[in-house]
């Protein structure tokens, strides 16, 4: 009996795994794509803190899976011209991958990341250009967040071909043109990190990019300026529930299109949308038998051509009238309004730091400014009001032990604000301390 009743104990186990793996749902495959670093090599980083990222970039590098059948890897220099340090291809292990990256020199130069992000995409991310059909793309953007060409327009047409883009800013920058660049929601993809803990995020980053190789990913295509479409993984089935899609504008959050789609759905396409608007996306798998998170993207339509207005308002324009001139985006600011360019820290105590600026160029011109703190990452902000005559503050109220992002807006009298942002530590101290006894009559005075 004892042979019967170890092949009916293996049969049922067996089955049992089985069943364990379809209700946990389709089966993830190995993580595979292509991986490209951009890191700042301009003269606007010193060679210490480039040698820092170049450690942090071979660390993160040693803890991915690299390999034909998995992960390639690039890396390009920011500089006055991009430069490749190596392709997607060249070497076929993490070590000779951590070995390139070693001996990659600075280029130092401009700050020309618009200029490489398009380089990005034009030579190493199109399939002309060898990058792999049907596999997911992620960049990760290295960052002392500043730059001198535009951002924004180049990292939107990489999203527009689907690349997962993190930012890693080493401490200063604008954060709202940071939180555009980096992939929705920028709390899961944007990193704010001093240049000497890099290595405090390698594993939570390396966790990520993992998670963004898998087949899991919500793409767009076809994007046009009134709408485009979207695809997906099987990521359920017909039987283990279903999806909800959601759509918004950026600027209008509260605006949300719904549509839910039965669970072997792997496609939809939205229609009838603005021209050049940015639109949030998020795909919503609802199933009882097992979690998959939530996806999210932003994808920008394209601007209405020339001619393509069509409807009504076109039919019912004469050929004698003239024709309304295109729209323009807003004139750059003036050159005499500039916002803070340095943000400095000082005076730091464990519930206080005091935290100074350079002045906006044209004091006529700037009504004040906003200076808004909070706990990293991902705490609640608060918001000081600094008027135009001063150029520092001191934060009050602060824990003990902890970093705090801080942002400097200028706002000046022409409507227009320039921001910058840094990190601040308070050093570790008492987390609570009792109150002392008052004398009679002390309640309201002044500390």
């Amino acid at each position: 009996m004892l042979p019967w009743t170890a092949f009916s104990l293996a049969l049922s186990l067996r089955l049992a795994l089985a069943r364990s793996g379809a209700e946990r749902g389709p089966r993830a495959s190995a993580p595979q794509g292509d991986l490209l670093f951009l890191l700042d090599s301009s003269a606007s980083v010193s060679h210490y803190e480039f040698s820092r990222v170049r450690e942090f970039v071979g660390q993160l590098v040693g803890l991915l899976p690299l390999g034909p059948g998995a992960l390639r890897t690039s890396l390009v220099h920011v500089g006055s011209r991009p430069y490749t340090e190596f392709p997607f291809g060249q070497h076929s292990s993490g070590e000779a991958v951590q070995d390139a990256i070693r001996a990659a020199a600075q280029r130092m130069g401009d700050t020309n990341t618009g200029l490489a992000l398009a380089y990005a995409k034009e030579q190493l991310f199109a399939e002309v250009a060898g990058a792999r059909p049907g596999v997911p793309k992620v960049l990760v953007w290295v960052t002392d967040g500043g730059s001198s060409d535009p951002v924004g327009p180049p990292m939107q047409e990489l999203k527009d071909l689907g690349v997962t883009v993190f930012v890693v800013s080493t401490g200063r920058g604008n954060l709202l043109e940071l939180s555009a660049a980096a992939s929705a929601p920028p709390e899961e993809y944007l990193h704010f990190v001093d240049v000497d803990d890099l290595h405090i995020i390698a594993q939570q980053l390396r966790a990520s990019i993992l998670d963004a190789m898998r087949p899991q990913q919500l793409r767009a295509s076809e994007v046009t300026s009134s709408g485009f479409r979207l695809a997906w993984p099987p990521l359920l089935t017909a039987d283990s529930g279903y999806y909800v899609l959601e759509l918004a504008p950026s600027a209008d959050p509260g605006t949300v299109r719904r549509q839910q789609l039965p669970g072997n759905a792997t496609g939809w396409a939205w229609t009838n949308l603005d021209p050049d608007t940015d639109y949030e996306v998020a795909l919503v798998p609802e199933s009882n038998v097992h979690l998959v998170r939530p996806q999210h993207l932003r994808v920008h339509t394209l601007p209405r051509e020339p001619g393509a207005e069509g409807g009504a308002a076109g039919a019912g324009r004469g050929q004698d009238e003239t024709p309304p001139p295109p729209l323009t985006r807003p004139p750059p600011p003036p050159p005499e309004e500039a916002g803070p360019e340095r943000i400095v820290v000082s005076h730091a105590r464990p519930r206080s730091l005091r935290v100074s600026w350079t002045p906006a160029l044209g004091p006529a011109a700037v009504l004040g400014y906003h200076v808004q703190y909070g706990p990293l990452p991902g705490g609640a902000a608060q918001r000081v009001e600094v008027p135009a005559g001063r150029n520092g503050t001191t934060l009050q109220g602060l824990a003990p032990g902890t970093a705090y992002l801080v942002t400097v807006t200028a706002a000046f009298r022409s409507g227009r604000e320039r921001a910058l942002s840094a990190k601040a530590c308070t050093p570790d101290g008492p987390r609570s301390r009792a109150l002392r006894p008052q004398p009679p009559g002390a309640a309201g005075r002044a500390p």
